[in-house]
């Protein structure tokens, strides 16, 4: 359900706006200033927000200029009783979506409102589309930094892409293991070809056979169609397989089996299929552990590991920290339409002193954080006061 916040000073016409949208079937919060309305915006997120522009504490114009950051992708209307053409050009160029007079008329409110959730939609499918074209071509895929450690990364990955060589990629949640497979595509005589991700955590062990090798129509109750597995997906190409580690033992056995024949049969099949696929696989556990415990192929293990990419953990290469920050600064301040903020030297040195048991990914969110609740620059307060350690 569409979710608009209104914010405006006048009790009646929040009350009247609130009344209406929400018989339209949208989901509606209100907010009685500009403070009140950026709090709930950093706390909730909003497809449209209808916002007046004469308020007491903060005008709305100022509060369109703080929402470009805290939520970029929420299309604002403004509403005013004292609109001219100036107030809505400045409104447009701060971004809004449109600009209504006060009280709005209700066919016209209601079609803006419609236009705008529209815009919303596209702007997120957009930027899905751009993920998965990044994840498909490589790109964004640059692994961040100059420290030895992920020099020697860097290096076994020169070397081992050219050839079709099975890599298993290990190192800690959040240290980039994906990034490390998307070079190895990237660089290999495969690069033309499709890069498949799969999450093997994220898959219930009941369906991660559909999900890899397919199923045929009928193979189970909800088998309505035939599908297309990932195996098949990625003919011609690479398949990483994240977090292996938590793959069942039954679906093991039939990658092993893929790996060794270069085969696979759908799901209630019968039909071999000849697959042309490399195999990298990505996991934070200690494989020969789960071996031990019976919970990983001794021999798949063997299959996939004919070359051992360790990446190292954040807290290993701390001279980077630098690099990354900016570069999620460039990054954030890109999908959020923004300038990218500068940050002082001494947040930076603060930064690399910290514990990040979360690594790559939770020193991004982190950048985020700072980027959202930081003025112009982030000083080494702003570190300190929401670095959330």
């Amino acid at each position: 359900m569409p979710r608009i916040l209104i914010i405006d000073d006048e009790k009646a016409i929040r009350h009247t706006l609130k009344e209406i949208l929400e018989f339209e079937g949208y989901q509606v919060d209100q907010a009685e200033d500009g403070p009140a309305g950026l709090d709930l915006l950093i706390q909730q997120k909003y497809d449209v927000v209808l916002c007046d522009v004469k308020m007491p504490k903060m005008d709305g114009l100022e509060v369109l200029e703080r929402a470009r950051t805290l939520a970029p992708d929420a299309a604002f209307i403004m509403v005013s009783a004292h609109g001219n053409i100036e107030t809505a050009v400045d409104a447009t160029k701060k971004g809004a979506f449109d600009f209504l007079p006060k009280p709005p008329d209700l066919n016209r409110l209601l079609i803006t409102v419609r236009n705008a959730l529209d815009r919303s939609k596209l702007v997120t499918e957009t930027k899905t589309l751009k993920k998965k074209l990044a994840v498909s071509t490589g790109k964004g895929s640059e692994m961040i930094g100059s420290s030895a450690a992920l020099g020697s990364v860097r290096k076994a990955i020169e070397k081992v892409a050219p050839t079709d060589a099975r890599v298993l990629i290990t190192g800690p949640n959040g240290a980039g293991k994906e990034m490390v497979a998307r070079q190895l595509h990237q660089l290999s005589p495969r690069a033309n070809g499709p890069l498949v991700e799969v999450n093997c955590a994220a898959i219930p062990s009941e369906l991660i056979e559909s999900e890899l090798f397919g199923h045929e129509k009928g193979s189970f109750t909800s088998a309505v169609k035939q599908r297309i597995g990932k195996f098949e997906q990625a003919d011609g190409g690479t398949l990483f397989l994240d977090e292996i580690g938590d793959m069942s033992l039954s679906a093991q056995a039939k990658v092993l089996r893929a790996l060794q024949e270069n085969k696979i049969t759908r799901v209630g099949g019968e039909k071999e299929i000849s697959v042309n696929v490399r195999v990298l696989a990505a996991t934070n556990k200690d494989l020969l552990q789960e071996i031990a415990d019976k919970n990983f192929r001794e021999d798949l293990y063997h299959r996939l590991s004919v070359i051992l990419i360790q990446v190292p953990a954040l807290n290993d290469r701390r001279e980077d920290i630098p690099d990354l920050v900016q570069k999620f600064l460039q990054d954030i301040a890109a999908d959020y339409g923004n300038k990218p903020k500068n940050i002082s030297a001494g947040a930076l040195k603060y930064l690399q002193g910290l514990d990040w048991r979360g690594n790559i990914r939770e020193l991004r969110n982190v950048v985020e954080r700072l980027v959202i609740m930081s003025d112009a620059t982030i000083e080494e307060a702003d570190a300190k006061a929401f670095a959330g350690k």
